[in-house]
């Protein structure tokens, strides 16, 4: 009996000096296979700007109406935008596509919004389309939206995009900076 236990504390030392010499395995970190940053300016239809305007209110509270954005927090406001993207901050740079979908106002007691859009590009650059989907907490410094796929140049992409505010004039327009890093590439 005495044997049986030596023979197993010795055999559980063995495993514990073996378990302690074996190499550690390095966390791999992914390393984007492509990074792309864009700019992508809102301007907000407030009953005189049609001219300029690239987005308008759709759906609204019945609190509110279409051409003012409600209050507490803008909470059920309903925005389809088609926005112009370009390579750097100047809403009068060439535009090198468009950003085109939705975002509606989801909370009462915080400032955010739920995104769904795509980057539709037809210019020398890139060809084809980048689709993202996400939660976008308008106060936070910088946000991430998932790249969920794409067409063309883009086509069956995934990644993340960091969203930050670049610039804002009241509730009629805002700049975004989009960061996009592609993890998975074709």
């Amino acid at each position: 009996m005495q044997a049986k236990r030596l023979s197993l504390a010795l055999f559980l030392l063995i495993l514990l000096f073996a378990s302690n010499a074996l190499p550690t395995r390095k966390v791999r970190t992914r390393k984007p296979c492509k990074s792309l940053v864009f700019y992508f300016h809102d301007i907000i239809f407030n009953g005189k700007n049609s001219k300029n305007a690239t987005s308008a209110i759709v759906g609204a509270p019945v609190w509110a109406n279409k051409t003012i954005l409600a209050g507490q927090n803008h909470f059920g406001d309903l925005v389809v935008f088609d926005d112009p993207i370009t390579l750097d901050n100047n809403l009068h740079s060439s535009p090198v596509g468009r950003a085109q979908g939705v975002y509606f106002y989801d909370s009462k007691s915080i400032f955010t919004a739920w995104l769904g859009f795509s980057f539709v590009f037809n210019s020398t650059q890139h060809k084809g389309s980048l689709n993202f989907a996400g939660a976008d907490p308008l106060m936070n410094k910088t946000r991430d939206v998932s790249v969920i796929g794409g067409t063309g140049d883009f086509f069956m992409v995934r990644g993340v995009a960091t969203l930050t505010t670049d610039a804002f004039e009241g509730e009629v327009y805002f700049r975004l900076r989009v960061d996009v890093n592609l993890y998975e590439c074709w």
